[in-house]
């Protein structure tokens, strides 16, 4: 079985220098690429990354700042041009510290380290296999960039997501945010049970929905329209959930 793999850097060559690595060995599988840590972040909220290859110094959010917003991580390597933080990284749990330029051998060697510790987390699972499991749990929360500034938002306090053409209004229980963002990027982010698209421009959170009227869908005292494409499937949602009125 391959290691599910993901690639976090700022560089876009240092990115194409480990994804020529992990096409050459037989044991990963490359499933994303990652030019800073709040992408990083959002994808790995939604779980099945076995392995993290994890540049330090980015913009915005580095790549310790990262580590340490995670409660349960993957196994990660650290790819960095600086040893100054080798002490910090270990005392975070990482498998091993690649120093840039990094030859294939040594990349080699650390990917081998992980796989001894898959192999030694496979026989601990096996060992316990009866014992029964907590159940994962869903993300709780995302960032985003606003204006210089890095915002959490808790996924249950958003109350719906309107489009500004090539940004988007996050609008919550309290205030609302504008990042740079499209409507169909948010998408992949947001939880799918959770949240719905309801028209182009607009995502409702399912729970926050109190009514329905006409064509529209009413949250917070907010009336938002319903697009034609979407009606059957928002209507569908909605009706599961058996918490509101119809007008």
């Amino acid at each position: 079985m391959k290691l599910k793999t993901l690639i976090v850097d700022d560089e876009p060559l240092a990115l194409d220098v480990l994804e020529t690595f992990i096409q050459r060995v037989e044991g990963l599988e490359l499933v994303g690429r990652c030019e800073n840590g709040i992408q990083a972040f959002n994808l790995l909220q939604k779980g099945g990354i076995d392995l993290l290859f994890l540049d330090i110094e980015m913009p915005t959010l580095d790549g310790l700042e990262l580590l340490r917003s995670l409660h349960n991580p993957p196994k990660v390597i650290i790819t960095t041009a600086y040893r100054d933080y080798a002490v910090e990284s270990y005392e975070l749990d990482v498998i091993d510290y690649l120093v840039k330029p990094i030859p294939f051998q040594r990349f080699v060697k650390a990917v081998n380290k992980v796989q001894q510790k898959s192999e030694e987390i496979d026989l601990v699972t096996e060992a316990n296999a009866f014992k029964p499991q907590a159940p994962a749990g869903k993300p709780e929360a995302m960032f985003i960039k606003v204006d210089k500034r890095i915002v959490k938002v808790y996924f249950n306090e958003i109350l719906f997501i309107e489009s500004l053409k090539d940004y988007i209004r996050v609008h919550t229980t309290t205030e609302s945010y504008v990042t740079y963002q499209t409507m169909n990027g948010i998408g992949e982010i947001l939880p799918e049970d959770d949240f719905a698209r309801i028209h182009k421009s607009f995502i409702v959170a399912i729970h926050k929905v109190t009514s329905i009227e006409a064509n529209d869908l009413i949250v917070n005292n907010r009336s938002l329209p319903i697009g034609r494409s979407f009606r059957e499937d928002i209507l569908e949602k909605i009706y599961k959930t058996g918490v509101l009125a119809v007008k």
